[in-house]
């Protein structure tokens, strides 16, 4: 520094350095005392292990954990907000819920295109409905984008739906002439089609209507059927999924487009996790579910029964596959309008091996 002794400079840039160190400090402490973030979070049905084991864990604690604090969230399910599921599309839509579930069966009541990967018959396992849920997706994604402003985060899946019996049961064809259970219209044309009567009952009166006489089966989950106590008063339980039950977490376009991107860039790295956990999980639950009610190995959670399982047999599949292709594809189609042939004919049909018929 010219015209400066040594030790004038030297004072100068010690002052200089201390004044960036303290300067560091008070941005450092500004960091360390900003505000978290908080994300209010809508989740899925209350009291099962979807919410329970996952959701609720990620968003109460992990996602803090994962973001070293910056970011928090807090999270209910949407049965116990008052917030009915055919109303959760909407309320996402208007940014009143901006982070949200949705089950596709409610979904599918307005717009019933979104039912076609977990239709009646459709998936008889897990790989199937992987299958058909892959296929489906990029319509579903891009459909709630353009049309509802909504960004899909996450797709999650519930345990496999089956058939419970009072009666001795030996095959699907068996169900000629009995009252059945059933939560949604694809499940009645599939009963309906072998001589059964469907009767639409909520889950939490299953149990009544079954001790009650006015139901004779039942289609609920493996496991959500053996914590209502159906392996009491059922004898036989058909191992073949009728339905899954899917839902959609998504947000509001503007609320997601709001957050800032390192939470976006975390949200999309750790939700595709969260998702692959719920998968496992509805599995696992519904091979436990199985052997629960019927006092097999590996019932962990359950309260054995002394059910007997009905395997799905090569005429119970051929039967499957004849009832979907005749009755459910062509109901869905129907109710759907024929914008929904192209959208299945681009879609599920190609993978699935059932392409719609023209003009359906």
């Amino acid at each position: 520094m010219p015209g400066l002794s040594f030790f004038t400079a030297l004072r100068l840039r010690l002052v200089a350095t201390l004044a960036c160190w303290v300067l560091a400090g008070i941005a450092s402490a500004a960091a360390q005392t900003a505000p978290v973030q908080k994300l209010h979070i809508v989740g899925g049905l209350a009291g099962i292990n979807q919410y329970t084991r996952n959701e609720e864990p990620f968003w109460r604690k992990e996602l803090a954990r994962r973001s070293a604090g910056r970011f928090d969230a807090d999270i209910v399910p949407f049965d116990r907000a008052g917030i009915p599921g055919g109303d959760m599309l909407r309320l996402i839509q208007l940014g009143v819920v901006p982070f949200g579930t949705m089950l596709v069966s409610a979904l599918s009541v307005q717009h019933p295109e979104f039912g076609a990967p977990d239709l009646a018959g459709l998936n008889p396992d897990m790989a199937s409905l992987k299958r058909s849920v892959a296929a489906f997706r990029p319509y579903l994604e891009k459909t709630l984008r353009d049309r509802h402003g909504i960004e899909v985060l996450a797709l999650y899946v519930y345990p496999a739906q089956v058939l419970f019996c009072k009666a001795a049961l030996g095959g699907l064809d068996d169900l000629k002439g009995r009252r059945v259970r059933v939560s949604g219209t694809s499940q009645s044309d599939f009963v309906t089609a072998l001589g059964a009567t469907p009767v639409v009952i909520g889950f939490a009166q299953i149990m009544a209507n079954m001790v009650s006489g006015n139901a004779d089966c039942a289609i609920t989950g493996t496991m959500s059927g053996n914590t209502l106590g159906l392996h009491q008063v059922s004898s036989h339980v058909h191992a073949m999924p009728m339905t899954w039950g899917l839902a959609v977490f998504g947000a509001n376009q503007a609320a997601w487009d709001a957050l800032p991107a390192d939470l976006k860039a975390l949200l999309r790295h750790e939700l595709p996790k969260l998702e692959a956990a719920i998968w496992l999980e509805s599995e696992r639950e519904t091979a436990e579910g199985l052997a629960c009610n019927t006092g097999a190995a590996g019932c962990s959670h359950g309260s054995p029964g002394r059910m007997q399982e009905v395997a799905l047999s090569a005429q119970d599949e051929r039967r499957r596959e004849a009832i979907f292709a005749r009755t459910v594809l062509p109901g869905w189609l129907r109710r759907c309008g024929a914008a929904c042939t192209d959208i299945w004919n681009q879609t599920i049909g190609p993978v699935r091996g059932v392409m719609a018929p023209p003009g359906k």
